[in-house]
This record gives C-alpha cells, sequence and structure tokens, in this order.
C-alpha cells in the first residue's frame, strides 16, 4: 500500500478527499465525536501525502514542465487549504457545542466564514502567486459594496449573534417578542420563529428582537404566572369581594403555593371595581387550564358571597332571595327545579358552619343527609396503602353525601373544611321522596355518583407489578447494555 501511494499520490490524495466525504455522510450524528476523529485522520494522511510528494501548500505547485500534472496539483493544494479550514470549523464547533450548546450556532458559522475566507485568500496568496495587496484591496472593496447591499440582512445576521450570546431566551422558552408569545422553535441567521398558541408560526427578524422587549415566561422553569381579572358591582364591600376570591384561589389546587398566589384591587370606576387574581403554576401548558378553573371558581365563591359579576347585559342589582334558595338557583344539581319546588325545598335546609380543618363527613361512614356547599372550600382526601393524600377540592354548589342517599354505600373519602365553610344539610327522608318523583335530578345525582367512584378506584388503585424476566435473552441484554 505505501508503494502505491508512492506511485500515485495525486490519485491516493483524491481518494482520500472522498473517503472524507463518504465517512462523514455515514456516521451517525449520534457519533459526533467518531466523525471528528475520522476526519482529523483522513486530513493528517492527506497532508502526508502531498507533502511526501513536494506539492506543498505553501508553494507553488510543482510540474511547470507538465501543465495537467501542474494543474492537478495545483487544484490538490488549494483543496488542502479548503480541507484545513474546514476541518478547524468542524473542530471549533464541536468545541463551542459543549462549552455553549445550540446557541453558539450562529456564532460557529459566523467563525467558519471567516477561516474560509482566510483561507482562500492563502490559497491565492501562495498556491497561485497572487499579489496579496491587490486581493485584499479587491476583497475589501466587494465587501463595503455588499454590505451595503445586504444591510438590513446583516443587521438581523449581527443581532442574532447577540441575542445569542446573551442569551435572553433559547430553543423552547415560552417568551414574548413586542407582542407576540409563542415557544421559540428556531434562532437562525435572520430570524427567531415562535410557534404560536394557535398553533401558528411567527417569524421575527432578529434585529427587531434585540431591540423589542422581550419577556421570557420559562425563566425561571418551574413556574408561570398568570392572572384573572374580574368586575364587581362598586356597591359590593371590598373585603367581602377579596375573601370570596382568596377562597377561590384556595380551591384552585394546580396553583402553586409558593410564590403564594394573591388578590388586588386594579381599578375602580362608576361602573364598577377590577380585581386582579394572580398567581404561579408548575407548567406553561397549565396555564390556559388554571385560568379557566379560577374563573369559575371565582364566579361561584362571588356568587356565594352575594357579589355578581357585572356584564352588559345583567343588571348590576341581584334579586331578593334567601341563602338557601339563591344556592338552589347555583346548584347544577338542583337548578332544574321548579319555582314553587325550590321554595318548598329550600324550607327543609338547614344551614351549618365548619371551621376550617374539621370533619364534615369521615370516610366510611353512610350518610343519612346530603350536604350542599355554600361558602368555603371542602377538602377530600383519599388513602392508598396506609398514606392519606388530598384528591380535590370543592366549592359553593357541590353536594358531599350522595352515596348514602342513593345506595346506602358508605363514604369513600373523608370531607373536611379547609377554610371555614357553611354547608346546608337536606335529610334523607325528605329528599328521598324528592329524588322519585324528579329522575332528571335522580339520574344527575347518580352519574355524579359514579364518576367519584370511578375516580376514586383509579386514584387509589396499586400499580401493577411487572414481572421480573429471566433467562438467556435477558441475560445476555444486561450484558450488551
Amino acid at each position: 500500500m505505501p508503494s502505491f501511494i508512492a506511485d500515485h499520490p495525486m490519485l491516493c490524495a483524491l481518494a482520500l478527499i472522498f473517503i472524507d466525504i463518504g465517512v462523514w455522510r455515514l456516521i451517525s450524528a449520534d457519533l459526533a465525536n467518531w466523525k471528528l476523529a475520522a476526519r482529523l485522520v483522513i486530513f493528517a494522511v492527506f497532508s502526508a501525502v502531498l507533502f511526501n510528494d513536494g506539492m506543498n501548500p505553501m508553494l507553488v505547485a510543482p510540474y511547470a514542465d507538465n501543465t495537467a500534472l501542474h494543474l492537478a496539483a495545483t487544484a490538490l493544494q488549494i483543496g488542502w487549504w479548503l480541507f484545513a479550514a474546514r476541518t478547524l470549523t468542524v473542530l471549533l464547533g464541536a468545541v463551542m457545542m459543549q462549552r455553549v450548546g445550540h446557541t453558539g450556532r450562529l456564532l460557529q458559522d459566523l467563525l467558519g466564514a471567516v477561516i474560509f475566507l482566510i483561507a482562500i485568500i492563502a490559497a491565492m496568496a501562495y498556491v497561485l502567486d497572487l499579489p496579496v495587496k491587490g486581493v485584499l484591496a479587491t476583497s475589501g472593496a466587494v465587501a463595503i459594496i455588499v454590505g451595503l447591499a445586504l444591510q438590513s440582512t446583516l443587521s438581523d445576521v449581527f443581532s442574532g449573534i447577540v441575542l445569542n450570546t446573551t442569551k435572553p431566551y433559547q430553543l423552547g422558552d415560552w417568551i414574548s417578542i413586542d407582542g407576540t408569545e409563542g415557544r421559540v422553535t428556531d434562532i437562525d441567521w435572520r430570524a427567531t420563529r415562535l410557534q404560536t398558541s394557535q398553533g401558528s408560526m411567527a417569524v421575527i427578524p432578529n434585529s427587531l428582537a434585540a431591540k423589542a422587549k422581550i419577556i421570557n415566561f420559562s425563566r425561571p422553569a418551574d413556574m408561570f404566572g398568570l392572572s384573572v381579572c374580574l368586575q364587581v358591582s362598586p356597591h359590593a364591600r371590598p373585603q367581602t369581594v377579596i375573601e370570596a376570591l382568596e377562597r377561590a384561589m384556595q380551591g384552585c389546587r394546580p396553583l402553586l403555593a409558593k410564590p403564594a398566589p394573591n388578590v388586588a384591587f386594579k381599578t375602580s370606576s362608576s361602573g364598577g371595581v377590577e380585581y386582579e387574581i394572580s398567581g404561579f403554576v408548575p407548567a406553561m401548558l397549565l396555564k390556559r387550564e388554571v385560568r379557566n378553573q379560577l374563573y369559575d371558581l371565582a364566579f361561584r365563591h362571588l356568587q356565594a358571597a352575594g357579589v355578581g359579576l357585572l356584564s352588559a347585559t345583567e343588571s348590576s342589582t341581584p334579586l331578593a332571595l334567601s341563602g338557601a334558595r339563591a344556592l338552589l338557583e347555583r346548584s347544577s344539581i338542583f337548578s332544574t327545579l321548579r319555582q314553587e319546588e325550590k321554595d318548598t325545598f329550600s324550607q327543609n335546609m338547614t344551614l351549618h358552619s365548619y371551621r376550617a380543618g374539621e370533619m364534615i363527613l369521615p370516610a366510611g361512614e353512610v350518610s343519612d343527609h346530603l350536604f350542599i356547599v355554600e361558602t368555603g372550600v371542602v377538602s377530600v382526601m383519599l388513602n392508598k396503602s396506609g398514606h392519606a393524600f388530598e384528591a380535590g377540592r370543592m366549592g359553593p354548589g357541590e353536594v358531599i353525601g350522595e352515596a348514602g342517599i342513593l345506595s346506602d354505600e358508605a363514604t369513600l373519602a373523608d370531607f373536611s373544611a379547609k377554610t371555614y365553610c357553611t354547608l346546608y344539610r337536606v335529610e334523607k327522608e325528605y329528599l328521598k321522596p324528592c329524588l322519585d318523583a324528579r329522575h332528571d335530578i335522580g339520574e344527575a345525582m347518580k352519574a355524579l355518583l359514579d364518576f367519584r367512584v370511578h375516580t376514586a378506584q383509579t386514584l387509589t388503585q396499586e400499580a401493577p407489578v411487572v414481572p421480573v424476566k429471566k433467562g438467556f435473552l435477558q441475560w445476555l441484554r444486561k450484558r450488551v447494555l
């Protein structure tokens, strides 16, 4: 093989170039270190072949008496400079990726362009023996012309380098640039691409992003802020509104306890008073769901406190109803009762209050009455493998104890007051005939019971134990891995 290389150096050098291209294409991107090592070895062998045959890239090509060989040697020497530039670029890129990751891609590309420019000028000066000063002067003039023609594009390029250096955002971050909100999917030479919550793609030039106001919702990575604004009657007492909204926050389990959510007065006018609930969730994808849940809880707790949200079509003056009667209007189960039925039903409801932490209905008890939550937050506790955990929270309008009413079954969970609560109690001897007469209410309550039983079974069932596979194949897999 060495004798063949000595006899045919140009052919071997050309073959090495094609081998490098093939190896670079065939080796997987997951084996980046192996790809780099292969390129370094091939470049070293390529350089040795050229220098041993007298084709020094620092000198004019030999074989001046043979035009074909001279041109071939010149091409290989120029190829050496380009090969060296590419190898150096890949090596610097590997080092930068280890230090700064994907964010250094733009800087890597810029350094690669500079290295290739230097290699081309060096090849023209050493191999082609052209006057370097004239080349540099011509290059400078061309660079000025190109720079003026591509001023906007170059502004985007250098702004992209600044953004990748300062790192106000990275790939995968949820950000807002000049009011455009979305997840960063790509940062290239010219622009930053965002995938918005509507599923569309927003392309923002880097020069605009570098000058605009940037809000990064992913920093810090473990909490994402949200807020809900509500407008109520200016005649409602602020303390009553704030207490109702605080109960709504406590009823929303996904909200982080630290930093604690809070309620704040925003603005006041003759038309109404605006309050804002703000808090944090652990994941960006939860923001929309929690906002909807928080608004629903705020609506229910405000209604329970006798405060209604203002709207353009509804009067801000509520109807004069008793607490029990108003609760039936808000209840999803009993709201279908006729007006006279609600009047009779409300007269058979008794009000009970519970302090925070007090047990309302323990697990295992067969309830002979039904509770309807008027105000406050009720915590639902289940037991799994001897450990109690909170499975949910209940608010105004929700019912407790339907299992004992419908099927004389024991309650599966502990129901306790998380905040100060008031609940209306309806005895079974009165409620049972009502359910027999109104099948729609009975069916609604049965559907609720089935859902709660299914949820409780899902949350408390033990995870199946996966049997450990034994045998030769399992032993072989462990040895290989």
